[in-house]
């Protein structure tokens, strides 16, 4: 039905046309989701397996060997025994062997290490946001697409097309909330573990640093 308006027809006739248009990328873009979402997981749980787990006794008495080293070489030998991940080790073993610079410039290049980092976790987080973001969005709009031809089918006694219809819509809201959902849950997950490796790097880093400083 357009509306009571001079030329109403079109304009309802080609929102019809843009809102359907949209029923094939919309479904797409959620197989794309849903293929991600699973990677996704996959990776999840790959990365708890492989993942170091460094109780905070471990920062402690690091931190404490670190600053009773005897010299850089001592210093890097610390480092590298220390029962922390390869990419802490690497960080902390560059800062130690920055002796040629002065105290600021070896600040600085902490700093820049440290935010490396942390651009690289944004960038792993970013991946499940997005998806927690535009998965039930989408699946929202696979929802309601299909509903504008399955009424028009309920009026015309058509039941077979508002079956397909509503079974169309059911399953698009299935994927994107389960997909986002899923997602979220990794998101939250994988946040903690990156605070806490973020939180031991800084410690580390810091501990380093006050030591190349004296």
């Amino acid at each position: 039905m357009s509306v009571a308006i001079p030329g109403g027809e079109y304009l309802t006739g080609a929102l019809d046309v843009i809102s359907q248009s949209l029923t094939i990328p919309v479904l797409i873009i959620l197989l794309i989701i849903v293929i991600f979402s699973i990677i996704i997981l996959g990776g999840a749980i790959s990365e708890y397996t492989s993942r170091k787990k460094v109780p905070v006794g471990t920062i402690r008495d690091l931190i404490y060997d670190i600053n009773a080293a005897e010299s850089v070489s001592a210093l890097n030998s610390i480092i590298d025994s220390a029962d922390i991940p390869k990419s802490q080790k690497k960080i902390l073993s560059e800062i130690a062997n920055s002796s040629e610079l002065d105290n600021n410039s070896r600040e600085a290049l902490a700093r820049k290490l440290v935010e490396f980092e942390e651009e690289k976790i944004d960038s792993t987080l970013k991946k499940t946001d997005i998806i927690t973001r535009i998965g039930p969005t989408l699946g929202l709009m696979g929802t309601l697409i299909p509903m504008g031809p399955g009424l028009a089918a309920l009026g015309t006694g058509d039941v077979t097309t508002l079956a397909e219809s509503l079974t169309l819509a059911f399953n698009t809201t299935i994927v994107g909330i389960g997909s986002g959902a899923l997602c979220y849950v990794i998101g939250k997950i994988r946040s903690g573990w990156y605070d806490r490796y973020l939180s031991d790097l800084d410690a580390l880093s810091d501990a380093v640093l006050d030591y190349m400083n004296k």
